[in-house]
């Protein structure tokens, strides 16, 4: 049994239609990449299975488990955390207090205040600064570790590399690729076609609201994910291979 279902999923902003009759479903320990142009609909989606924005038709499963009208902060402890676009942080607290923030909202697992430091080393001799005085990469560390500290099994990240530079990119995905041999299971929204090939099991490709594309990561070619990702035609998805 998979342990995400996502059903004829449809989520709207007003009148807008974001996400359009999408039906996804995760393994325990799978890495999806989740890809498409801005406006997409990649980030509703998330938000969507989190409980962070309400369905407007279809269903979400979770470990076999209808939780489409479950509120955010009740998928939690179920398992599920969303690090979103613009990590979201307590600017005001220490690095410290945002960890702790989480601890005892989610489940008991692996995950504890001294786990976490050891899968993002660099933020050990930041507990005590100031989340908002971080840098960007080490922001965003910190916003994928205060996830962590509630032990997820379903971990959702947002725009993980966004405005990065390519060091702390670099440094994330080495914490990152630890995470699924500990059964954690992810989708990942990354813009880094290179990257989310790179790390993930399967890839889907959102356009408009709908899956265009979706497809095993080592199978998966930069031309045919351009393609799904743009609409255009295999010609000139291949010509912007080259």
């Amino acid at each position: 049994m998979p342990l995400l279902t996502v059903e004829n999923l449809t989520a709207t902003h007003g009148l807008l239609h974001a996400v359009r009759g999408v039906d996804l479903a995760l393994a325990e320990g799978e890495t999806l990449a989740l890809v498409g142009a801005n406006g997409a609909g990649k980030t509703t989606l998330l938000r969507t299975i989190a409980g962070a924005h309400r369905a407007a038709l279809g269903r979400i499963r979770f470990d076999g488990a209808d939780i489409t009208l479950l509120p955010a902060h009740r998928r939690v402890p179920l398992g599920i955390a969303l690090v979103p676009e613009g990590r979201r942080l307590f600017a005001g607290m220490t690095v410290a207090e945002n960890l702790l923030v989480a601890e005892g909202r989610g489940r008991a697992g692996r995950w504890t205040m001294a786990t976490v430091l050891d899968a993002f080393p660099q933020l050990r001799p930041k507990l005590k600064s100031r989340a908002g005085d971080l840098s960007g990469g080490q922001q965003q560390a910190a916003a994928i570790a205060r996830a962590l500290m509630s032990n997820p099994r379903l971990l959702l990240l947002d725009e993980v590399s966004l405005g990065l530079s390519p060091a702390a990119v670099e440094q994330l995905y080495v914490s990152l690729a630890a995470l699924p041999a500990g059964g954690t299971t992810i989708v990942l929204v990354e813009q880094d076609l290179g990257r989310a090939l790179g790390v993930a099991d399967r890839v889907v490709c959102l356009l408009e609201g709908r899956i265009t594309y979706e497809g095993r990561a080592r199978e998966t070619t930069r031309a045919r994910v351009l393609e799904a990702y743009f609409g255009v035609s295999s010609a000139l998805g291949a010509g912007a291979d080259r």
